[in-house]
Formats: structure tokens, sequence, C-alpha cells
């Protein structure tokens, strides 16, 4: 159970989020049974924007999106305790579900260093 990460292409190998750093970042999340779409930044032609590691996003997100360097893409393969957990979310996710999520970390802005930000963007 948790979250699990199998990298697409490679990033930088040197720029890493901490907590309390904005992303920027491009997602398509499906269900794992099934594989039905549920949301996708790409759909709407706009990165997602969070601050990571302080719970805005489900766990699978704050502690695998950590694990991603500046301009990597990965699946992230998230159990429904670190997704929506037996509550779901709305009508396109069941209680209980498995997650899957194709990633792609566009930007980091430092925001314990004076706003320090990189890009791929």
């Amino acid at each position: 159970m948790g979250v699990t990460k199998d990298i697409l292409s490679e990033g930088d190998g040197k720029t890493f989020p901490k907590a309390g750093d904005k992303l920027q970042m491009h997602y398509t999340g499906t269900l794992k049974e099934g594989g039905k779409k549920f949301d996708s930044s790409h759909d709407r032609g706009k990165p997602f924007s969070f601050t990571i590691g302080i719970g805005q996003v489900i766990r699978g997100w704050d502690e695998g999106v950590i694990q991603m360097s500046l301009g990597e893409k990965a699946i992230l393969n998230i159990s429904s305790d670190y997704g929506y957990g037996s509550r779901g979310a709305g009508a396109d996710i069941p209680p209980n579900a498995d997650l899957i999520f194709e990633v792609e970390l566009l930007d980091i802005v430092d925001e314990g260093s004076s706003g320090r930000s990189c890009s791929i963007l």
C-alpha cells in the first residue's frame, strides 16, 4: 500500500522539490480498475499549481511527486489509502479506488529562498 513511481522520462536529476515549494504539473488521472480517465490538466490546457508537502493534494502526490526532479515524467501508482480512501471523490472516483497518475514536473518555485524559480516551461 502507498505510492510507487515508474519513470517515463528522466528529469534533470538535481532539482527536487521540498515541502512548501509551489509546483506546476501536468497530469492525467485514471482509475486502476478499468482505466477510466477522471481528470487531466491537459484537457484544460493549463498546468495544475499546488504547494507540495502540506496536505493540499492527496498523500500519494505529496509522497510521490517530492521524489521527482525537474522535467521528469512518471507514473504514480497510488493505493486507495494514499488517494481518496473509503470516501472516494465525487461521481468519478469510487470508494477504495486505486489510482494511476501520469505526471510531469514542469516548475518549482522555492518559497523558502525568496521565490527562486526553476522551470522547463
